[in-house]
């Protein structure tokens, strides 16, 4: 499980707008959900939209909208096209974290996705990141880097540089335990679904292994006593 203070910051290419010196301010996740933003949900250094369409047609019509909208504002998004969903996320890449500006597209995008018909579904918004136990981290993060081609983030992670695979970081290995394991899933979610994924994990026979750090992190093990965590922005002092 990531601590509370290790968010992260850029990931990708920097994305030049004009900005204000209220738009070059990073906010934090807490203070983006304050916002009501109904549609986003904040994750990591991200806010992230899905927004359900009648069809493929529908779902293009809706990314065209969304174009027009981002260079209008210029202030780019990274846009998923499937049939009948359309996946979104936002951040200033410049500032390496989220903005007003993300703010305002935010509430752009919803009104064109209301205006078009298209449904917000935030309950399967999640994001993926996997984590290595490691009693030496610089050992071993330049092999990770190079077989997967990312690139070196903070001391403690690596990145793809496209953003669309999982950051993978490094934790000191804690040692004992019953199960030997070295890498484990950390599951992002928004808060209001953590329970339900939770109590869902637990009912199919995993068992709670810790929740003292509940609502950033919940820690779980399948029946072998593989671990995963559970985590949510909330709880914790940074964007993510």
């Amino acid at each position: 499980m990531r601590s509370a203070q290790a968010d992260r910051g850029p990931r990708g290419p920097v994305r030049s707008a004009t900005m204000t010196d209220e738009d070059r301010q990073r906010l934090t996740a807490g203070e983006v959900d304050g916002e009501g933003l109904a549609d986003w949900r904040p994750m990591f250094d991200e806010l992230h939209a899905r927004f359900r369409t009648a069809d493929f047609v529908s779902a293009l019509e809706l990314v065209n909208r969304i174009g027009a909208a981002a260079e209008e504002a210029n202030h780019h998004p990274d846009l998923g096209l499937h049939w009948g969903r359309v996946d979104v996320r936002l951040s200033s890449h410049d500032v390496g974290g989220l903005t007003r500006r993300d703010v305002r597209l935010a509430r752009a995008i919803s009104a064109i996705a209301a205006e078009l018909g298209a449904t917000a579904r935030t309950e399967g918004l999640s994001r993926l990141e996997l984590a290595l136990d490691t009693p030496d981290a610089a050992a071993v993060r330049p092999f990770w880097a190079a077989v997967l081609g990312y690139d070196l983030g903070a001391p403690d992670e690596l990145v793809d540089p496209t953003g669309t695979g999982p950051t993978i970081w490094f934790q000191p290995s804690e040692g004992g335990g019953e199960v030997p394991q070295r890498w484990h899933l950390d599951v992002r979610v928004p808060p209001e679904v953590a329970g339900e994924r939770i109590a869902a994990a637990l009912a199919a026979g995993g068992t709670l292994v810790g929740d003292e750090r509940a609502p950033a992190f919940v820690v779980l093990a399948d029946a072998q006593g593989n671990r995963a965590c559970v985590t949510t922005w909330q709880g914790r002092e940074q964007s993510g």
